[in-house]
């Protein structure tokens, strides 16, 4: 059976050595620094610093623990430079992967300057935001509490915000309400962060919206598609790998491999004669051609890689390490 998917760059994506020529000094009264966005799964902070930056950095799902790694996004207005660190989110593991990906989550919020705690504006507070809420509240990171999903509020329980508002005035944290996925508040919300900001410089050129390579965000792409089109426990097992990236002026050609943990999840990727896996590589390569500008071959693969979410080794080898 063969396990592949045969489907027929920008600036804002730059290597490190590019960089460091392209910073400008920064005005009088420019502020800048690092925002940590943390809360508990699948309350939209992925969304939401999209949103921010105003290109999609980051995918999203409605599958919990969408994202795995810091990854970071910088708004860079006239007056400021704000890079956010989206982190996955904080919940109770149950297997090594999850254990790395909260260890993350728990550093970034004591290496940066400001956190943006996200909560979800549907539901009232609950445990999860509590137990983070205790996390903050040990790490003593200046924090604002964000209310997302503004829009999705019931319209007869603007008493959810209540619990909210006495978390913050317990904690002495400024509030917000917003809805990253209609834009709503997001532009009083930026100013808030700014203001709490201090002086400082750029630290990336002006027009740069993520630090990360475009071959982590191509990895990111191609899950975001395997999320979408698959179910129950497909999503949580896959890792990508992007084998090889050739480039000439006409196309792009990508080669990359989909690890799960089991034989039947190989069989649900592949789909029936190979019917899942070339809806995965078409969908893919429809964003990855957003991505770069241009056009795309996409050859998938799929490996079994038995309980790699559990072995430190091949955590490591796909990315997946415990952040200094």
């Amino acid at each position: 059976m063969s396990d592949r998917s045969d489907d027929s760059s920008s600036d804002d994506f730059l290597p490190d050595s590019r960089i460091e020529f392209l910073i400008p000094a920064a005005p009088d009264g420019f502020r800048s620094g690092f925002v940590g966005i943390v809360g508990r799964p699948n309350v939209g902070k992925s969304t939401l610093m999209n949103q921010l930056v105003g290109q999609k950095i980051a995918i999203t799902s409605p599958v919990a623990q969408t994202t795995r790694n810091r990854l970071r996004g910088i708004l860079t207005t006239p007056d400021a430079q704000i890079i956010f660190v989206d982190t996955p989110g904080i919940h109770k593991p149950h297997h090594e992967l999850g254990r790395v990906l909260v260890q993350n989550a728990r550093m970034a919020i004591s290496s940066v300057d400001l956190v943006l705690f996200v909560v979800d504006a549907s539901a009232e507070l609950g445990g999860g935001d509590r137990f983070i809420a205790e996390l903050l509240e040990r790490a003593e990171t200046p924090v604002l509490l964000g209310i997302n999903k503004a829009d999705r509020q019931p319209s007869d329980r603007p008493d959810i915000d209540d619990s909210y508002r006495a978390l913050a005035e317990s904690q002495n944290w400024e509030l917000a309400k917003f809805s990253a996925l209609t834009g709503e508040g997001l532009e009083a919300l930026q100013a808030q962060l700014i203001q709490r900001l201090d002086p400082g410089p750029y630290y990336y050129p002006p027009d740069l919206v993520t630090d990360q390579p475009e071959r982590f965000i191509m990895g990111e792409l191609i899950r975001e598609q395997v999320l979408a089109l698959t179910r129950d426990e497909v999503p949580h097992s896959v890792a990508i790998a992007i084998d090889r990236v050739d480039e000439d002026p006409d196309i792009t050609r990508i080669l990359a491999t989909i690890h799960v943990e089991r034989n039947s999840q190989k069989g649900i990727l592949i789909g029936k004669d190979g019917s899942m896996i070339r809806a995965i590589g078409t969908a893919a390569r429809e964003q990855i051609q957003k991505l770069i500008l241009g056009k795309v071959y996409l050859e998938l693969f799929v490996k079994v890689q038995p309980k790699w979410r559990q072995s430190r080794s091949r955590l490591s080898e796909l990315g997946y390490r415990v952040e200094e």
